[in-house]
């Protein structure tokens, strides 16, 4: 039996609307031949735009093409352009696709009908309580699930006479903070309380309520408050919420199902509508919360209890993690941090995926430095994926690479169904570093703690990217300070540093050294003539020919000038003349090519000392430089150009 690969789109699963679908597409996977991959984002949660471009970069991850069938809940993705983007990608690659909610032609579609639920509830509090004045906290204004909700709920008030003012309606974006943002600014616009609060889910229900409440009002008693999609029910909350009840986790099953029945070609419906049924109860004055049996409290007190404490040991070492891997100084000692957290969370697999340029601007060579101070920032995946991470039932397996329409490296390729991977992104800011495949992990990834996780992890390797990206800056200025940028050997700091240890040795030691000072003949004359650029040329040249001229571990530099000095340890008097006539051989191969309009030539001069503790390396540069003057005075300068 064929095993199928199946993408699903989802933002936000720390709410409960998409818990419950996620969970019922699971269901339903692992009881047939279906491996799901769940790209997931975290967006809206910070109230910031530029981190909410960088968790869109996971949509981007998936070549549908790659995929037997999709699965979307776009209506939970706040930002039309990348909602279009994924959803003409998916039409082009040529695949089923389910829609949840959102009804998108040409793909299959499973939803309920938004308008006639709000209808019910908005009928109920007319009809049945008389209320007259509402205000209203919507969803996102082109979510057209909060679209149809709002328009329903107009079209109630016009039926019946009511006028509702703008003011008394406020657009939030399904998650919990809107709820309260919701009630603080109607608690400045009310002149005059309102008979009811709607809210457009039942997660801004709750956060208007509390901030009703922290406020003075008691609810219901002084403002109702309805919620939708019955996500909160009498268990989760201190007040049993009038909802709409609704099959979220068999809206999921039958999603995966909708693709099953396509993938063995049993024919169906393009669209479902599943039923639904208004819950009216506590928030809006009805059913009083009614008593429980003793044995069912204390097993809800229970509950709560052992979920309590898994929040606290979760926080624990989520704290503990952040703190490791924020004191991380490198790379590795940021792999191996992470490789021992993945241990402690226990996941059936893990695979920590970096992009290639993930560490751009932490580059090695200079001119590679120099090139990236201009760079773009990297904003989307690379064709080659790193995996420094890959962890499987146990066992961590090598680093490798693969290319990112893989999304998974090779150890999970397995010929089994059933596996459900979350994959999240890495970034910093639009920055994209990476992303993280996760499945059955020892934690639950449907809530906020997760987020904090991802967003922990993401933060510290950018902290090692930057730390990677100081030492390269380091180690250019370093080199800066310490290298000819013409002759790319020693300066005279560099010379200084890379000859302390050894001539303190030689002074220790009593040991002979040798100073050698070489200089350029016919510089001005060569300059005169051709132009400083050629002479730079054949101060290059010099530079080069020490350099191959050196192989005794001596160390040279560009004095200044058209100078340079060469120390060796341990030299005597037939090294430094062994080293005088390949530097003199070196010049002549370089004249005998005839590539230069110049002829090239220098003078040399050598002294042989031990120093002693009183005498610093200069002393004998300075020595040097007399024995190569003499030289130079028996030359005639007028021969260093050519006829």
């Amino acid at each position: 039996m064929p095993v199928y690969r199946v993408a699903v789109i989802i933002a936000g699963i720390d709410q409960s609307y998409q818990s419950e679908i996620l969970n019922g597409i699971s269901e339903y996977a692992g009881e047939c031949s279906i491996n799901v991959e769940a790209f997931i984002s975290f967006i809206g949660s910070m109230g910031n735009p530029v981190h909410d471009t960088g968790e869109f970069n996971i949509f981007n991850l998936p070549d549908f093409s790659n995929y037997d069938g999709a699965i979307l809940l776009t209506n939970t993705i706040d930002y039309p352009p990348v909602v279009d983007n994924i959803i003409s990608r998916i039409k082009s690659a040529g695949i089923p696709a389910v829609s949840i909610d959102n009804d998108v032609p040409e793909l299959y579609h499973i939803g309920i009908d938004n308008k006639k639920a709000m209808r019910k509830i908005t009928e109920h509090l007319i009809k049945e309580h008389n209320f007259r004045k509402f205000s209203y906290i919507s969803g996102p204004a082109d979510n057209p699930e909060s679209a149809d909700r709002l328009e329903s709920f107009r079209e109630v008030l016009s039926e019946n006479g009511i006028e509702i003012d703008e003011n008394n309606i406020y657009y939030g974006d399904f998650r919990s903070p809107s709820g309260k943002n919701g009630a603080e600014y109607f608690l400045k616009q009310w002149k005059e309380l309102p008979d009811a609060v709607i809210c457009a889910n039942d997660v801004m229900a709750t956060t208007a309520i509390n901030r009703l409440i922290e406020a003075g009002y008691r609810v219901p008693e002084d403002i109702a408050v309805t919620g939708f999609d019955n996500t909160y029910n009498t268990n989760n909350y201190q007040i049993e919420i009038t909802s709409v009840k609704r099959p979220l986790r068999y809206s999921g099953r039958l999603a995966c199902e909708t693709l099953y029945r396509h993938f063995t070609n049993q024919e169906q419906a393009r669209s479902i509508t599943l039923e639904m049924s208004p819950h009216f109860t506590e928030s809006c004055g009805c059913t009083p919360k009614t008593s429980i049996d003793l044995n069912i409290f204390r097993q809800f007190n229970y509950t709560n209890y052992i979920r309590f404490e898994k929040t606290q040991n979760y926080m624990t070492m989520f704290n503990h993690l952040s703190c490791v891997l924020l004191g991380c100084n490198t790379y590795e000692e940021y792999i191996n941090s992470l490789k021992y957290f993945v241990e402690e969370i226990q996941p059936e697999e893990f695979y920590f995926c970096l992009c290639e340029n993930w560490n751009a601007e932490s580059l090695t060579d200079e001119n590679a430095y120099q090139e990236s101070e201009n760079a773009p920032i990297p904003s989307d995946y690379t064709e080659n994926i790193l995996v420094p991470i890959a962890y499987r039932q146990g066992i961590f397996y090598e680093e490798t690479v693969i290319r990112k329409s893989e999304i998974l490296p090779p150890v999970a390729k397995v010929n089994k169904s059933g596996r459900f991977y979350y994959l999240v992104p890495l970034h910093f800011g639009t920055r994209c570093l990476g992303y993280m495949a996760i499945m059955n992990p020892r934690i639950n990834i449907h809530n906020s703690m997760f987020e904090t996780l991802c967003i922990s992890i993401s933060n510290s390797l950018e902290n090692i990217r930057k730390l990677m990206c100081l030492n390269t800056a380091v180690k250019h200025l370093r080199k800066l300070y310490a290298q000819d940028t013409l002759c790319r050997i020693y300066n005279r700091n560099g010379f200084v540093n890379a000859t302390r240890e050894v001539y303190n040795e030689c002074i220790a030691e009593r040991r002979d050294i040798m100073l050698m000072f070489i200089d350029l003949d016919g510089l001005k004359i060569i300059n005169d003539t051709f132009g400083h650029d050629v002479g730079d040329v054949a101060i290059c040249n010099i530079a080069d020919v020490i350099r191959v001229s050196c192989n005794k571990d001596e160390v040279y530099c560009r004095f200044g000038g058209d100078e340079f000095i060469v120390f060796g340890a341990g030299y005597g008097e037939y090294d430094a003349m062994k080293l005088t006539r390949r530097i003199e051989e070196n010049i002549k191969k370089i004249n005998d090519t005839e590539i230069y309009p110049f002829e090239l030539n220098a003078s040399t001069g050598y002294i042989i000392a031990k120093p002693s503790p009183h005498e610093d390396i200069f002393h004998f540069v300075t020595e040097a430089d007399k024995v190569m003057y003499k030289q130079k005075r028996r030359k005639k300068l007028s021969k260093y150009l050519k006829s």
